[in-house]
């Protein structure tokens, strides 16, 4: 007897997984997901469209920032020797993507301003001041706002990044409420209906990954791309400080 049961269960096993034979591609899960489930996909979805935007506006950001600083300091080579600050501040006004025209074009701006002002006297006159330090003050204020424009979008970026996952997981509990759910209300437990419910429930933490990972990237490679920008104003600023206390000054 014991090979008919064997037999029996094996007829069984085979019956019930005949019975229960499902579909895992994509399509066939999205239309038996529940409406949670759906609407967690649906904001997975749209973050993922915005950390993408966001990357892109920001690689094209920085590439212009790039061209137009490398292209202001190009120029700066021949226009301090030469004393043409006005031809300076221009150019530092047409190249305005660049971070560099726009911390180092407001401190020559405010050099040249300090200089005509020294030399002028009039009825609201408070004496003489000292130019440089107004240079550097100059180069501070410029320098916050340009570092706060290249950041700008970074601090979304890396909020997908640290919650996508978790929304993800939050369409996956409530995929197996809903599965352990269906399964008392119809009273069927085999392995392709467990099986079933897990992977739906399980799609939407993949989705949430799959929005995660490029963002925290594109996160990480950005804040170095602004850090290193930060450098290239610190040490433009300070050569340029530099040569405005020695400008004018004879051995």
């Amino acid at each position: 007897m014991q090979p008919h049961v064997l037999d029996t269960v094996n007829a069984l096993l085979l019956g019930q997984a005949t019975e229960g034979a499902v579909s895992f591609d994509l399509v066939s899960m999205w239309h038996s997901m529940g409406p949670f489930a759906k609407l967690i996909a649906g904001v997975l979805a749209l973050m993922s469209i915005y950390s993408l935007g966001v990357m892109a506006e920001r690689l094209i950001t920085y590439w212009r920032a790039q061209r137009a600083s490398r292209s202001f300091a190009e120029a700066l080579r021949s226009l301090l020797p030469s004393n043409k600050f006005v031809e300076a501040v221009d150019l530092s006004r047409k190249l305005r993507r660049g971070h560099l025209p726009k911390v180092l074009g407001l401190a020559i701006e405010e050099y040249r301003h300090g200089l005509e002002a020294l030399r002028t006297h009039g009825p609201r006159d408070v004496g003489s001041f000292d130019v440089i330090a107004a240079v550097n003050r100059a180069v501070d204020r410029s320098s916050l706002r340009t570092v706060n424009d290249l950041r700008r979008g970074l601090g979304a970026l890396a909020t997908v990044g640290s919650t996508a996952p978790f929304v993800g997981l939050l369409g996956t509990v409530a995929g197996i409420i809903t599965a352990f759910q269906q399964m008392a209300a119809t009273g069927s437990g085999g392995l392709g209906t467990v099986s079933k419910g897990i992977a739906e429930a399980l799609v939407t933490t993949a989705f949430g990954l799959l929005v995660a990972i490029p963002a925290v990237m594109m996160f990480n490679y950005l804040t170095n791309r602004v850090e290193d920008m930060q450098v290239d104003i610190t040490d433009s600023a300070t050569e340029l400080v530099d040569f405005f206390m020695k400008e004018g000054r004879t051995e």
